[in-house]
């Protein structure tokens, strides 16, 4: 085979596993479909992990992860770990380490699925957001001054750069060009308050635009960027924004698609690893049950196969993806899909073997 790939496979706490093998049955489905090979590398980390041994994330694993392709991960959190603890020495430490600092969020609504708004369907909701992924309040700057006493302080800034944000919003013109739908970019912020960061931002955004004439620009407070995407979601096309506003409309995202059982994600890199992970958490009561939805692990997969320019067999996955949203599980959520996280890994990874995912 001429095309040949490393994937890293971290699978992660409670039901990321479970998923995980899911995401894999697809992808090994889509490369014997497309004649490409898959050498998949798996890393046990994560809660388990750090609890028998005090490792988060060892030198020598992220050195090994920078010279993959892509990395696939499950979920992180585990009820015995401390909050904060894995997030930032895992998570938030391979997106800053592998400067993955665009988090791409596709806000999709596939037929057969229920969202919470009304009278809003498939073609109301189908946009994107990308969030820049290694600065904001996530930089980690500020501290804690005279702890546990009356006078105690604590400050977290917010670290906003030109060149991080000129690469995000140029990323973000670049792929609205290439998505091709509504050409539309929308800046979300809050310049009325933020008006230091959000001043950078604003600059910025507009410099950039002046090059891209083929793409409409217009901006929002990301109060009003809530508010539109429940009343009207078909505004959107493509939204950028900085980190912290980024995590909150995206789960925002998530509910008006469906829920967390179908919502992917890839932190890019668009020059060097990448990594792609469902939304939801490691929902650790769910662990081992077989009723946890592992459709947003596989549709992760097809962020993946299009990062690393298999095109053809990502657009199979999503193809197989919504003909078993459409035609054969009765739900998304945990438990009321009618079938277990297994049996519904193996109908997709059967529809794109076959070829037959037409919908």
């Amino acid at each position: 085979m001429d095309n040949s790939y490393t994937i890293a496979v971290i699978p992660g706490d409670g039901t990321g596993p479970e998923v995980v093998n899911e995401g894999i049955k697809a992808m090994e489905a889509a490369a014997q479909r497309f004649g490409f090979a898959l050498n998949f590398v798996r890393y046990p980390l994560g809660g388990e992990h750090y609890k028998k041994t005090g490792e988060i994330l060892p030198d020598n694993v992220l050195d090994e992860l920078r010279g993959a392709d892509a990395i696939f991960l499950g979920a992180i959190g585990h009820p015995d770990v401390k909050p904060g603890i894995l997030e930032k020495g895992l998570l938030l430490r391979l997106r800053f380490e592998l400067d993955q600092y665009i988090n791409l969020r596709p806000i999709k609504l596939y037929e057969g699925v229920a969202t919470p708004l009304r009278e809003k369907g498939p073609d109301d909701i189908d946009f994107v957001v990308i969030r820049e992924n290694s600065e904001g309040l996530y930089a980690g700057a500020g501290g804690i001054l005279k702890r546990n006493t009356a006078d105690e302080v604590a400050v977290q800034e917010s670290i906003n750069t030109r060149k991080g944000v000129e690469r995000c919003i140029r990323f973000a013109f670049d792929y609205c060009r290439s998505r091709n739908k509504r050409k539309k970019l929308t800046l979300c912020g809050k310049t009325n308050v933020l008006t230091y960061a959000f001043d950078l931002w604003e600059r910025t955004f507009y410099e950039v635009a002046s090059q891209y004439p083929d793409i409409e620009t217009d901006y929002a407070h990301v109060d009003a960027t809530c508010m539109w995407m429940v009343k009207n979601p078909e505004w959107f096309d493509v939204i950028v924004t900085d980190n912290m506003f980024g995590d909150i409309i995206t789960d925002l995202g998530a509910m008006i698609q469906g829920g967390m059982g179908i919502a992917a994600g890839g932190n890019i890199n668009p020059g060097g690893v990448s990594m792609f992970e469902p939304i939801g958490g490691s929902a650790p009561r769910y662990a081992g049950k077989q009723i946890i939805n592992p459709l947003a692990a596989i549709s992760s997969v097809q962020l993946l196969l299009e990062d690393i320019g298999e095109q053809k067999a990502a657009a199979l996955v999503e193809a197989a993806v919504k003909k078993v949203l459409k035609n054969d599980i009765k739900d998304v959520s945990a438990g009321k899909m009618g079938y277990t996280t297994s049996q519904v890994g193996d109908m997709v990874a059967e529809y794109i073997k076959t070829g037959n995912s037409g919908v």
